[in-house]
């Protein structure tokens, strides 16, 4: 896992996705590369950066955010996009003009749960799903059945990385995509082609980060 390759995004140059070739597995699927974003989610000026490329996707009037939720440890770059949002113009219904930033909790079963304290900036607000990575859209399909499910409306879709382009029939609206990186694959655990050929799997990864095997 050290032939890292430096990818740097056509929106910002200076956002770069550190990108590392091998055999991983995620919970849906195993892919052929690992997407580094540890320094993104926790250095503040990277942070910064990611948040400024994320808020050209919206178009200002158009779009109400009263409540950010961040996934995979997203926080850093939640609290910087609510502060890009909010210079843009983008509206805010919540009556202190100023956006929700929070994340879920998981219960014993990994189910996505919101406390009774924090239930209130889901229900009724308009809220954006922020992501590191989409593989399958499984994960972003399941939060937003949870967003609704506590009575909030999908107001859109960031990530860092998607390789797929819309979930549920909302737009996905990323940084870096498969365009990125061409030769980048998901293959359903039962039909990988690297299990297939006995490659051993590097690591486990998530939207957190990974553990080698």
């Amino acid at each position: 896992m050290n032939n890292q390759i430096k990818i740097p995004a056509a929106i910002n140059p200076q956002v770069v996705l550190k990108v590392i070739p091998g055999h991983f597995a995620t919970a849906h699927s195993h892919i052929n590369y690992y997407l580094d974003m540890t320094t993104m989610k926790s250095r503040a000026s990277e942070a910064e950066q990611v948040a400024r490329a994320m808020v050209d996707y919206y178009n200002i009037g158009s779009k109400i955010v009263d409540t950010i939720v961040c996934m995979d440890g997203c926080e850093v770059i939640g609290a910087f996009l609510a502060k890009e949002l909010s210079k843009a113009g983008i509206l805010s219904t919540n009556q202190h003009k100023t956006i929700y930033v929070i994340k879920p909790e998981y219960d014993p079963t990994g189910q996505i749960i919101f406390r009774d304290n924090i239930a209130p900036a889901i229900r009724g607000k308009h809220v954006l799903l922020l992501l590191a990575s989409a593989t399958t859209g499984k994960t972003v399909k399941r939060c937003l059945n949870v967003i609704r499910y506590y009575g909030g409306t999908v107001s859109g879709i960031s990530a860092i990385f998607s390789a797929v382009s819309e979930v549920d029939g909302y737009r996905v609206d990323t940084i870096f995509s498969s365009r990125d990186i061409p030769d980048y694959a998901s293959h359903p655990m039962q039909d990988c082609p690297m299990c297939q050929q006995h490659q051993k799997i590097d690591a486990i990864v998530n939207g957190f980060g990974y553990s080698r095997l």
